[in-house]
């Protein structure tokens, strides 16, 4: 059985955001880079279902600038066995992404692709929907825990009233949640391992994809500053200040 599992790169979850000056992004200018969280926990989980048996191979693969080959080789470093870099320059928007990886699920033929339920930059939560939408397959969203059967994925995902544990069968779509594992370091022969590992280049024009925006971002600006909170005296103060308030009734 083979997993595809789709990274990203992004900033850093420790690094805090600068807008640019002109206000037209994110400056990624000289900051630390790394793989999305909810993809990092997609790696971890593809390798834990290839250590229990029944998953053979694991690709990786990352749609973006050439950098991300950075983020594919720390994903070979953790276990998976080969990678695809989907280079481009500019930014691809989820639904070229889901494009181009349908593409890769006709050539590879996985019987299941897991991902990070969103990216932390953008915070879409859009591709793996769009995905199973385009191949007409089962999904499993926001997955807390992922049991693998030989023609069946069961997936325990996290909703508003609690847990839902669905069945579908192979090939399925399976986007990761914070609480579905903790990814492992990558050690150091590994890492060098990885350098040896196949990594193929490609561009999207070799999946006749149009990567072409079509949402223009016209402003990005910092959030506003928090207001300093007021104290109270006693409880009678702050009941008569929730009731001036319209919260208290």
């Amino acid at each position: 059985m083979k997993v595809l599992v789709p990274v990203k790169r992004v900033l850093d979850y420790n690094v805090k955001p600068r807008v640019k000056a002109d206000g037209s992004g994110v400056d990624l200018a000289n900051v630390k880079m790394s793989m999305n969280p909810f993809d990092e926990i997609a790696v971890e989980e593809a390798i834990r279902l290839k250590e229990k048996a029944g998953v053979i191979e694991i690709v990786v693969v990352s749609i973006g600038e050439a950098k991300s080959q950075e983020t594919l080789r720390t994903a070979l470093a953790m276990g998976a066995d080969r990678a695809i870099l989907v280079t481009s320059e500019q930014k691809v928007e989820p639904l070229s992404v889901a494009k181009i990886l349908a593409k890769i699920v006709e050539e590879e033929q996985p019987a299941l692709v897991i991902l990070g339920k969103q990216a932390i930059d953008d915070d879409n939560n859009q591709t793996g929907q769009m995905l199973a939408g385009l191949l007409g397959w089962g999904q499993g969203t926001f997955a807390s825990k992922v049991e693998l059967a030989s023609d069946s994925v069961t997936v325990t995902r996290e909703v508003d009233g609690g847990l839902e544990t669905d069945r579908f069968p192979l090939p399925a779509i399976v986007t990761t949640d914070l609480r579905l594992n903790e990814p492992r370091y990558a050690s150091l022969p590994n890492i060098m391992k990885a350098k040896s590992k196949p990594l193929a280049n490609k561009t999207p024009a070799d999946y006749g994809v149009d990567v072409t925006p079509r949402i223009t971002t016209l402003k990005v600006v910092e959030p506003g500053k928090r207001q300093a909170g007021v104290k109270v005296a006693d409880v009678d103060e702050l009941v008569m200040k929730l009731h001036a308030m319209g919260i208290a009734k």
